[in-house]
């Protein structure tokens, strides 16, 4: 099912972790659900992404450690609303869809929503890609026994409940510990369908064999780690 992308429901805060993404937020922005605030962490940029977000009505998070996780913890840490939402910025994602995401956490039907990437069209998920994410489906599967098909990056949550999972992770790991934690912590982890399409520009992870791996190993060592308790390290 895609969820809807209307205007109405709860609020959210939009984290959207930024590298060298210039290209691809101001379609991005223009995305983003009427009323909701966009947080874009920049990571690092040099192509003017931060000067632009900025000019384009986002709030701005420089985050100096670089990572995936790194950018994605701090913008949840600048967060303020109930819920919050996290999406890549690189136009593969329509924003716009959160809306019933967090209308389905809010009523209750989800602790943690994640989007299942439908890729449309050529070169929206590349083979090595799709292998990967397969691959580390079937051990979080071994793992927490959630039959989930993607660790995709839209998501959405409580924030409440995010920050309690004390998420250590700053690197490609850190979508999955995200889930592996809210399993562990009896949080309800569910999956809807999203159209995925090909990135604005050269992908930082995901576009070679090399990124890929690193990604993966990272992976690995997230459900290697025994379970941590809720609030533990927040």
């Amino acid at each position: 099912m895609i969820p809807s992308s209307d205007t109405s429901g709860p609020r959210a805060d939009l984290v959207l972790p930024c590298l060298d993404e210039a290209a691809a937020l101001p379609a991005v922005l223009a995305s983003v659900p009427p009323g909701w605030r966009a947080i874009v962490v920049d990571n690092g940029s040099t192509d003017g992404s931060a000067e632009l977000a900025r000019s384009l009505g986002a709030t701005v998070v420089h985050e100096p450690q670089r990572g995936f996780g790194a950018a994605c913890h701090a913008g949840l840490l600048a967060s303020e609303a109930e819920f919050v939402c996290f999406c890549d910025c690189d136009g593969s994602l329509d924003p716009g869809l959160l809306t019933g995401f967090v209308r389905r956490v809010a009523d209750g039907e989800s602790d943690l929503l994640l989007g299942r990437r439908r890729p449309e069209g050529p070169g929206a998920w590349p083979l090595h890609a799709r292998a990967g994410n397969a691959a580390l489906a079937r051990m979080l599967r071994r793992r927490t026994g959630l039959r989930l098909h993607d660790l995709g990056p839209m998501r959405a949550a409580r924030r409440t409940d995010l920050l309690e999972l004390g998420l250590t992770d700053r690197r490609s790991g850190y979508p999955l510990q995200m889930v592996v934690r809210a399993a562990d912590a009896g949080l309800r982890v569910t999956e809807t369908d999203v159209p995925y399409l090909a990135r604005t520009g050269k992908s930082k992870v995901t576009g070679t064999w090399r990124g890929t791996w690193h990604a993966v190993r990272d992976m690995r060592a997230v459900l290697a780690e025994p379970p941590v308790r809720a609030g533990a390290l927040r």
